[in-house]
């Protein structure tokens, strides 16, 4: 995979926190960014599929029935304090 070059601005705190990481992890700054970076855009993408999805399935009319919803609050709340 190639890579490209991107600049960011970080605040100093935070720089400072990446710096201490980096050579904690003895990673670079670069890699422990990129990694950082990418976890936040997996997550977010797949956030926004599913959401996605639930408005697809909404739009359909594809919603849990009240005893399918029933089952589940049972399911959740017979062991809570």
């Amino acid at each position: 995979m190639s890579s490209a070059i991107l600049t960011l601005r970080l605040d100093s705190r935070l720089k400072k926190k990446l710096e201490k990481l980096s050579r904690s992890t003895r990673r670079s700054k670069s890699f422990l960014a990129a990694e950082a970076i990418r976890e936040y855009v997996d997550v977010n993408e797949w956030q926004i599929e599913e959401i996605k999805k639930g408005i697809e399935e909404a739009d359909r009319g594809d919603f849990a029935t009240d005893e399918e919803l029933q089952k589940v609050i049972v399911k959740w709340t017979r062991n809570a304090p």
